[in-house]
C-alpha cells in the first residue's frame, strides 16, 4: 500500500471526535483524491503532514519542540519521506528524530487533524494538512535536541508554555487516553515493530 493509500486509508475510517474534525476530514480526502501528490512538500497550495504529540508514561506531561524557523512551543513532527509507506510511521519516525527517545509507542489512529497556514519559509499561501497521533515515551524521557529544534521540553500537560497555539492546546487535552478503537486493536506501533512494508 502506498502512503497516499494508506492515509486515505486511515482518514475513512477515522471517526472524528466532533463537527468540526469531520469537516476537516472531509476536506482532507477531497485533497487526496484530487492530488496525486498530496503527501508531499511540493503539492500546492497543500499537502497533508504527519506529527506526534509525545506524552510521558503517566499521560501527566508532554514533550514538546521550540521550533527552529516558527520560534514557538510545538508537537513534534513534520513532512512525510519517500521512505515512509504509513502516516503513523511518518509521525512516529519523526518523533523519533527529534527528540532521540527510543521505545516510543504511537496510537496508529489520528487523535487531531490541524489545517494551518505555513508561516516559515516564505510559504504565503501554503497549507499543511497536518494529521497527530498520541505517542507514549517508554520509562526513559531523557530527550536529544535536534538541528531542527531551539529547545525540547516536558511540560504538565494542566501547565503548558505561555502563548503555545489554541491547536496545541486542544491536541494536549485529547491526548490522556488512547482512541477507542485502538483499545480494541491487537497492539500499539512502536519503532521496533513498525515496519514500512507491512
Amino acid at each position: 500500500m502506498t502512503l497516499h493509500a494508506d492515509a486515505t486509508a486511515v482518514l475513512t475510517g477515522w471517526d472524528p471526535p466532533d463537527a468540526e474534525q469531520a469537516e476537516l476530514r472531509e476536506h482532507y480526502l477531497k485533497h487526496l483524491a484530487g492530488y496525486d501528490d498530496a503527501m508531499w512538500r511540493s503539492c500546492r497550495p497543500e499537502h497533508l503532514t504527519a506529527s506526534a504529540l509525545v506524552v510521558d508514561p503517566t499521560t501527566t506531561s508532554v514533550l514538546l519542540t521550540l521550533h527552529g524557523l516558527v520560534n514557538r512551543w510545538l508537537q513534534l513532527g513534520g513532512h512525510c519521506e519517500p521512505g515512509d509507506s504509513t502516516l503513523a510511521g511518518a509521525a512516529l519516525r519523526e518523533a523519533t528524530e527529534e527528540s532521540g527517545l527510543t521505545g516510543l509507542q504511537i496510537d496508529p489512529l489520528p487523535l487531531q487533524l490541524s489545517r494551518h497556514e505555513i508561516t516559515a519559509g516564505g510559504c504565503k499561501g501554503a497549507f499543511h494538512l497536518d494529521v497527530q497521533f498520541r505517542v507514549t515515551a517508554g520509562a526513559g524521557t531523557q530527550y536529544v535536541v535536534s538541528d531542527e529544534s531551539h529547545d525540547l521540553a516536558w511540560f504538565a500537560t494542566n501547565a503548558l508554555p505561555e502563548g503555545v497555539d489554541q491547536t496545541v492546546a486542544d491536541l494536549v487535552k485529547r491526548a490522556p487516553l488512547p482512541s477507542s478503537r485502538q483499545l480494541h486493536s491487537s497492539r500499539l506501533v512502536t519503532e521496533e515493530n513498525f515496519r514500512p512494508d507491512r
